[in-house]
């Protein structure tokens, strides 16, 4: 596989049938479920779970999605979405870049751009990254 970008955290997907619309095929709503579960494996994976946000009352939220869809997933396919650090400013918003892509027949089915922004948890607001976001994200940073 070529990555849009070197060194991918990578999430393996199945499409299941709760997953398929009217029409045949995975939900684009379903694909954005997908894009948050990525990101959030991969925060975990930084070390920046759910306990560690509430013990900082301070969480990543999203602020846009920007979407491809490219092609049609279906049901029981086998997937793999990758996603990359590539922007913050080390205040308060943070850009991932996402790539959803299919072994069987290497085709990317989906690229996808998600801002997120730092909130404090207690009040919703925005409120400027902890130092342990700063170092946790920042190490996943994309050259």
């Amino acid at each position: 596989m070529s990555w849009d970008r070197p060194e991918p955290f990578v999430l393996d997907l199945q499409v299941q049938a709760e997953d398929i619309d009217g029409l045949g095929h995975a939900n684009n709503a379903v694909y954005v479920s997908w894009l948050e579960r990525c990101a959030w494996r991969h925060s975990q994976h930084l070390g920046l779970d759910l306990s560690e946000y509430r013990r900082l009352d301070r969480a990543m939220a999203v602020l846009r999605h920007e979407v491809d869809y490219l092609a049609s997933a279906y049901e029981g396919e086998s997937l793999q979405m990758a996603t990359w650090i590539v922007e913050s400013d080390q205040r308060l918003k943070m850009t991932r870049h996402f790539q959803l892509w299919r072994p069987a027949d290497a085709m990317t089915l989906l690229r996808a751009r998600t801002t997120f922004v730092c909130i404090e948890i207690s009040t919703g607001k925005p409120k400027r990254m902890p130092v342990e976001f700063v170092e946790g994200y920042g190490r996943a940073l994309s050259a």
